[in-house]
């Protein structure tokens, strides 16, 4: 595993994908959770058959795909159905992304998760950023973003850890409320800081 590990969470609409990008482009090796829970229901994994066999066949597009819009809209009215999938899902991703995590080579590697506290994976990161946004903001981004309602965008930030508890536990917070173009300089900053701790963690570690 990458001797030194950055968590990067934050609500739905938050701005995750665009600060991890901005890390990326710095050269840094990004295991992002929902990459990961794509890639395992692909069509040909266990997963998907199994949540076809479970959900019944409407969950499977044309061409065998996963009907996620399908899906999503069932778990988020269904506490049952939610619970029966995270624990069909989670211990599969989190396999993958440890993984990725171990044959990452950068001097550090970044955990992008939306749910990487409410998963316990802090306890495998060594800082934890967040991003954070104002709740009418995020819902306003992401019904917008993903063409659902905004009350299905709210179901889904209640499914989530309370924001402040979220802010609490930070290393570090981006508050990505303000121009975009801010951000390149906020994430060059922070890669200097991880760039630093790991060095000291790699020093700690060979004395």
């Amino acid at each position: 595993m990458s001797k030194f590990i950055v968590g990067l969470t934050g609500g739905i609409g938050s701005g995750k994908t665009t600060v991890a990008n901005l890390f990326a482009d710095l050269g840094i090796v990004l295991v992002d959770a929902d990459v990961v829970a794509r890639q395992v229901v692909e069509p040909g994994q266990p997963a998907l058959t199994e949540i076809a066999t479970h959900f019944g066949l409407q969950m499977l597009q044309a061409d065998g795909s996963l009907n996620r819009p399908l899906l999503r809209e069932r778990i988020f009215s269904d506490g049952a159905a939610k619970s029966w999938l995270d624990q069909l899902l989670h211990p599969l991703i989190r396999q993958q992304m440890l993984l990725q995590l171990q044959n990452a080579g950068s001097p550090y590697a970044l955990l992008v998760a939306p749910l990487l506290i409410e998963n316990g994976l802090t306890r495998v990161v060594d800082q934890l950023l967040v991003v954070d946004i104002q709740p009418e903001t995020q819902i306003l981004r992401t019904s917008l973003r993903d063409k659902v309602s905004q009350q299905q965008v709210a179901a889904i930030m209640a499914s989530q850890c309370d924001r402040q508890q979220r802010l609490q536990l930070a290393d570090q917070i981006i508050n990505n409320d303000q121009d975009a173009a801010a951000l390149p300089e906020k994430v060059r900053q922070l890669h200097q800081v991880y760039l630093a701790l790991a060095a000291e963690k790699l020093a700690k570690s060979l004395t």
